[in-house]
Order: C-alpha cells, then structure tokens, then sequence
C-alpha cells in the first residue's frame, strides 16, 4: 500500500516518538512536536504508540490512497476531508483505494498528526524514522514532503474499528494555553534579578521564525546583565558564555532581546546562556502555538514540576485506559 503526495502541504514531514541516545553527537531527539497527539492517533488506528506519522503544520497536504486504509487525524483542529467530504479530528475513519485526504482550513493550533494503520514505512534511521531535515536524516528522503512523493504504509497490527472518536477530556493540541511552566536556573545568575522578574511578569508572543528546532518570542523587555569579566573561551556579547550542552526546553536569549525555546530538532550545544527550562509536560504545548500568540513564562519549582509531569502521565495512561476499553 502506498499514499501518493498531490499537494505537499506547507511542511509536511515523517515523524514518530524520535531517536534518543544520539544528541551527544549532535544528533537531536526529532519526532512529533507534540508527542500525546501522535500516541492517541496511532491508538485510534491500532499502531503502536510510537508509530511513524505525518506531521502537518498550518497547511494540510492533498494525498490519494492506493488502497483502503483506517486513518485519524489529532492535535491541531486542521479538518480533514474525503474527497471534499468533511470528517470530524480524533476519530477514526476509513479510506477507500483511490479516495484523496485534503484539509480545510486551520482553526487551531498548529501541527495536526495523520496516523495510518500500518504507520509510514520509512526506512528507519539510527532506530527511528523521524524526520530531521537540517541534517538531511530520516523521514522521507530526509526532507519534507514534496508533490509526487510515494510514502510506503507499513501493514496493520491490528484490526480496530472505524468511527472511535476520542473522549474530549483526553483531547489535547487544539486550544494550548497561555502559559509555559519553567524550571529557572542553569545560567539565570547572569541576569539581574530585577531583569529575571520582568521577564516572568511580561507577556511574550511567539515570532513568525518558530520552528521545530527553536520557538523564538518576542515583544518584552530586553534583558540586564550582570557586570563580568569575560572569561576565556566566552564570546564578547552579555549573552555568551563558554560552549555548555543545551537542554531540550532550554531558554536562550540571545543579546538579552528575544528568547528561544529549544525543541525536537534543536542543536546540542553552543555559547548561550539559558535562563532555564520548559518543563517537559508543556513542551507539547509549544507545538501547538501559533505566531503572535501571547504566551507567559510562569517560574515552578522541581516539586511542582514534578507533579504536573505526574498530571501529564496519568492523562496518557487514561488514554490507554480507554483504547484498551473501547473494544
């Protein structure tokens, strides 16, 4: 079985849950921006949860099937339609050989996942078949997708129903919220502590630059340094410091000026101070964020993160919850 690209959409990509164990050669985690919409669509369609995908952001792709397929569409609200046809997001439905999947319009959000019983069968890459384009690794041909592109479909585990919607308690992507939890800490000393309260206590909006490797925010204040002599090995500017290792949900502030949360595909190290770190429960969220969306950074402490992480589990454990019920 085969999907045959018509229209690619805007930037299309293979993902699954990513390829750990890499990133201190460089290599990042890639996979879905945001992981619980991948899982509960390949649930729906009786994939394993971590099952190759396609993420779609903004702009829906145009594809035809080859053959019948189960199919279901999560996270962002991008509706999907059969032949012209509309069909409701989380929830499976069935495709016949020869029918064409488009998208209406985006109304929330920003990446919706298109999971297929089977999963895509690409070819898997340092055990993953994630797409990382700025390396030119995984995915399909390590790019995003084009017209003309023949996307192979792995045959299914299992043979699940059409027609499950999943609860909207367990919804997730569609309306993110407003604030992005952080740890503070790693290099928060070089900031003044009258800067590190302005920048809890301003709302930010996302930059039109975001992407999978950095979600980039703009509009508070600029950043006071704390007075230093520069050590040996740091850049000139407040900002730099020796090369560190970068966390996944890290925040850089470049020049103090606009802060860069990094994400899936981001580069493992670097000269930038980090001000601290999203907390993993909201990295999905980011995904989901649109630009000029305003967004708060709210301080936590390792306990309170620790608890939402706990929220977060027991979310996607509901979720199998109810797969493992709903036959």
């Amino acid at each position: 079985m085969a999907i045959e690209v018509q229209k690619p959409g805007l930037a299309t990509t293979v993902q699954d849950l990513g390829r750990p164990g890499h990133y201190d050669v460089g290599i990042p985690l890639s996979g879905a921006m945001d992981r619980f919409a991948l899982i509960a669509g390949n649930l729906l369609v009786g994939n394993p949860e971590g099952a190759a995908a396609l993420e779609l952001v903004f702009l829906g792709p145009e594809l035809r099937f080859t053959q019948d397929a189960l199919v279901a569409v999560t996270g962002a609200d991008l509706p999907p339609k059969l032949d012209g046809s509309p069909l409701r997001t989380w929830e499976s439905f069935q495709v016949r050989a020869g029918q064409v999947l488009s998208f209406d319009f985006l109304k929330r959000g920003a990446r919706a996942y298109l999971c297929v019983a089977g999963g895509i069968d690409v070819p898997v890459v340092l055990g993953s078949r994630s797409t990382y384009a700025l390396g030119a690794l995984g995915g399909h041909e390590g790019r995003a997708l084009r017209a003309g592109d023949i996307l192979p479909v792995g045959a299914p585990k299992h043979a699940v129903p059409a027609g499950r919607p999943v609860p909207e308690p367990l919804r997730r992507g569609g309306a993110p919220t407003g604030t992005l939890r952080v740890l503070p800490g790693l290099y928060e000393h070089r900031v003044t502590r009258e800067a590190l309260g302005t920048f809890f206590a301003e709302t930010w909006k996302v930059a039109p630059e975001a992407d999978r490797i950095g979600y980039r925010f703009r509009g508070g204040s600029p950043l006071s340094f704390v007075e230093r002599e520069q050590p040996f090995g740091a850049g000139s500017d407040p900002s730099n410091i020796v090369d560190s290792c970068y966390p996944y949900g890290s925040i850089q502030v470049p020049g103090g000026t606009e802060p860069i949360v990094l994400h899936r595909d981001a580069v493992s190290g670097g000269g930038y101070f980090m001000l601290g770190t999203v907390i993993s429960a909201d990295m999905d969220l980011i995904g989901q964020l649109q630009p000029h969306s305003p967004v708060r950074f709210a301080p936590v402490t390792l306990e309170q993160a620790l608890e939402v992480r706990h929220q977060y589990t027991a979310t996607l454990m509901r979720l199998r919850g109810w797969h493992r019920d709903s036959f």
